[in-house]
C-alpha cells in the first residue's frame, strides 16, 4: 500500500514522503496512529494544502520534546525485582514497566515510546532509548536490582551485584586463565632458546 507520511518514521522516510508499506502495517499502525494517509489523489491534494500547518505543528512538538529530553536524558530509574543468586529474574521487565517507572519519575511517556527489543531478564544496569518525538530520542538507564541497597551498589560499581558463590566462580575462572597465560610464556621462551642453541650448533659445524 502507498501512503503519505505525516511525520518522520525511522527506516521509512520524512514527512511528506510517499512510501510503499505492507497493508497490515499501514492498517494496524500508520493509519490509526495518524502517522500516514493513503496516497490517494484527494489525500495528496489535502496534504499539500495543509503541509505548512503540519510542519509548524511538527516543529512545535519537536521543540516540546527537546525541552523534556533535556531534563529526562540520562535518567536512571530503579526497578526492584526478585531474582536468583545468579541474577536471573523471576519474570522479566517489560517496556510497560519502564514507561510506568519513567512516568512515576514525573515524565509521562507511553509504552510504545520505549525502545526495548526484548524483555529484561537479569539484574544489572540496562541502557535503552525513549522516543519522545520521531526526531528526538534520549537515553535512560534501568537499574534492575533485588533491593534498593543493591541498586545503589550497582550504580556505584557500574555492574550487576552477584552473590558470593558466583563471584568466587568468576574469580576462580580468572585465576585459571592467569595460570595458563603465565605457563604459556616460559614455554614459548624455552622454544626460542632451544632454537637459538640449534642455530649455534649448526654454525659450529660449519
Amino acid at each position: 500500500m502507498d501512503v503519505i507520511l505525516l511525520e518522520r518514521i525511522e527506516k521509512l522516510g520524512q514527512m511528506g514522503d510517499i512510501v510503499s508499506v505492507k497493508t497490515g502495517y499501514a492498517r494496524n499502525y500508520l493509519l490509526p496512529g495518524n502517522k500516514a494517509l493513503r496516497a490517494t489523489e484527494e489525500n495528496r491534494s489535502q496534504f499539500e494544502a495543509q503541509k505548512v500547518q503540519l510542519e509548524a505543528i511538527n516543529l512545535e512538538r519537536r521543540k516540546e520534546a527537546e525541552d523534556v529530553g533535556a531534563k529526562l536524558d540520562g535518567l536512571c530509574i530503579i526497578l526492584v525485582r526478585q531474582a536468583g543468586e545468579a541474577g536471573q529474574l523471576y519474570g522479566s521487565v517489560s517496556s510497560r514497566d519502564v514507561s510506568d517507572a519513567v512516568t512515576g519519575a514525573g515524565f509521562t511517556i507511553a509504552r510504545a515510546q520505549v525502545r526495548l527489543e526484548k524483555p529484561i531478564k537479569t539484574i544489572g544496569l540496562h541502557q535503552m532509548h525513549i522516543d519522545l518525538h520521531p526526531e528526538v530520542a534520549i537515553g535512560v538507564t534501568v537499574n534492575v536490582a533485588r533491593s534498593e541497597d543493591e541498586a545503589k551498589t550497582q550504580a556505584k560499581t557500574g555492574k550487576a551485584v552477584l552473590d558470593s558463590h558466583e563471584e568466587e566462580e568468576i574469580a576462580a575462572e580468572d585465576a585459571v586463565e592467569e595460570i595458563f597465560e603465565d605457563s604459556a610464556a616460559p614455554e614459548h621462551e624455552n622454544e626460542e632458546e632451544t632454537a637459538e642453541v640449534a642455530i649455534e650448533e649448526e654454525g659450529g659445524k660449519d
